[in-house]
């Protein structure tokens, strides 16, 4: 079943998403139930049920609620300048890992082969989303002159994506920001 049983607006379903959003941050997909979802809700599991048929459903909706956030940030960076707008992606990162999560396709990413194929196509989609942002900034920043790189703008963004991404993982358990920070901030220096 693909249905997903909610109304826009709906509280509980919000709700439901908040709090598996949390948990898949920082424990991964597979590191909690709908039991752990329901105990902190005070809610019953066929309530969850209700508004995510199944832990896929569940999954699908993160995803989608998390890429939308996401392409909806960097939408908003579309015309400030092409380095202006490589901090601000950086700082996107930086700030989930602030909150001591990670990026929440990044720890699905880890869990790849264990998630249902719908998830794993979504999952895709979102690096998809991101490398095709920055490969238009750093096209544009070359244009302007304002960046700096040799190849395929498509392949540096490919770079930034997995810098990044790892640079958070490599963070997590030093619960060091700032070893994000130095990586992030020689991943971006090499471009200008």
């Amino acid at each position: 079943m693909t249905a997903v049983n909610r109304e826009s607006g709906n509280d509980t379903a919000t709700r439901i998403l908040d709090v598996a959003e949390r948990l898949a941050q920082t424990r991964g997909f597979n590191g909690f139930s709908y039991a752990d979802i329901a105990a902190e809700l005070g809610l019953t599991k066929a309530s969850l049920h209700y508004h995510f048929p199944g832990k896929a459903e569940l999954g699908e909706a993160l995803i989608d609620r998390y890429a939308n956030r996401f392409a909806a940030s960097l939408a908003s960076l579309q015309q400030t300048d092409p380095r202006v707008a490589l901090e601000a992606y950086v700082e996107l990162y930086a700030a989930v890992l602030r909150g001591d999560r990670m990026c929440l396709c990044g720890m699905l990413a880890a869990e790849y082969e264990t998630l249902p194929a719908s998830m794993q196509v979504a999952v895709i989609r979102f690096f998809d989303a991101s490398e095709v942002w920055l490969e238009a900034v750093l096209d544009r920043g070359r244009d302007e002159g304002s960046l700096q790189f040799s190849g395929a703008a498509r392949d540096e963004a490919r770079l930034l994506v997995g810098g990044l991404e790892g640079a958070m993982l490599v963070a997590r358990p030093y619960g060091d920001s700032a070893r994000f920070r130095v990586a992030a901030d020689r991943l971006i220096a090499a471009l200008v």
